[in-house]
């Protein structure tokens, strides 16, 4: 059996341009960490999304700067070889590029190798700012869990002609301002493919078809332990399977061969 070796940037990004799929999960523990290490998991995500999953709040906007630094570090704990992403949460680098960077670098400090914000545009210089002093980003769009209200709901990005040229445009800012990878949640599986399909850097999708280089999900909605519905995205992955781990080693199989998700069943 091959030694697995640490996940890096640049093997991402070779991973991307050769057309090899990246599995990755959110994680909020150390114990976690270490079964998704075990498991294959390409890249652990310290989410916002533990504001759902782990305090039960409607929303991810209460979680806070504090609790990403907490949830990072027990992560980082068990982890060996997993690249690790942290969220930047809501209001930690809204007003100024340098509040920005001082969120981010806390986050490094805490142990991400990464850190993630939602949103195209506005956001460019601050990942110009982070990205030039050292920091990768990670730039969520599509559908943005921050800014749900202002979305109007649990809506797909991208449908329309206008919406899809957005997400264009706003992918390419985000590039040439240093970003490093990009994610796309609940946008067109067609959009996210010919974006990706053109992109420099790792695209990861979540509700946004298999074309793009990798996919993510939240761990507690495919071990189907979230209560309630589940999101079309998503896919119970336990079903079948005697443990967490089998089941986590499922997704990462079908990931890596590209037969999760099916646009037609998981897609937009």
């Amino acid at each position: 059996m091959t030694e697995r070796k640490l996940m890096t940037l640049p093997r991402l990004a070779q991973m991307h341009a050769g057309g090899e799929k990246i599995a990755m999960l959110t994680c909020y523990d150390a114990a976690f960490a270490s079964l998704l290490d075990e498991a294959g998991v390409d890249i652990l995500l310290i989410g916002d999304s533990l504001g759902n999953v782990l305090q039960g709040r409607g929303s991810t906007a209460p979680v806070s700067l504090d609790d990403m630094l907490y949830h990072t570090t027990c992560v980082r704990r068990g982890v060996k070889y997993a690249f690790v992403i942290a969220d930047l949460p809501f209001d930690s680098y809204h007003v100024s590029k340098e509040e920005a960077w001082k969120s981010a670098a806390a986050l490094v400090k805490a142990g991400a190798h990464m850190v993630k914000l939602e949103g195209g545009g506005w956001t460019t210089e601050t990942v110009r700012f982070i990205s030039e002093r050292g920091i990768p980003v990670c730039v969520h769009l599509g559908f943005t869990p921050q800014t749900v209200t202002a979305l109007g709901g649990f809506k797909v990005q991208g449908r329309d002609e206008e919406s899809a040229a957005r997400i264009k445009r706003e992918s390419q800012q985000a590039v040439e301002a240093g970003a490093a990878m990009l994610l796309y949640e609940m946008v067109p599986a067609a959009l996210a493919a010919d974006i990706t399909a053109a992109s420099p850097v790792p695209v990861i999708g979540i509700g946004a078809g298999v074309g793009t280089s990798g996919q993510v999900l939240v761990l507690h909605d495919m071990l189907n332990i979230t209560p309630g519905r589940k999101p079309r995205f998503v896919k119970d992955f336990m079903t079948g399977k005697d443990s967490v781990l089998a089941g986590v080693k499922g997704y990462v199989d079908e990931v890596k061969a590209g037969s999760f998700p099916v646009n037609e069943v998981h897609g937009f």
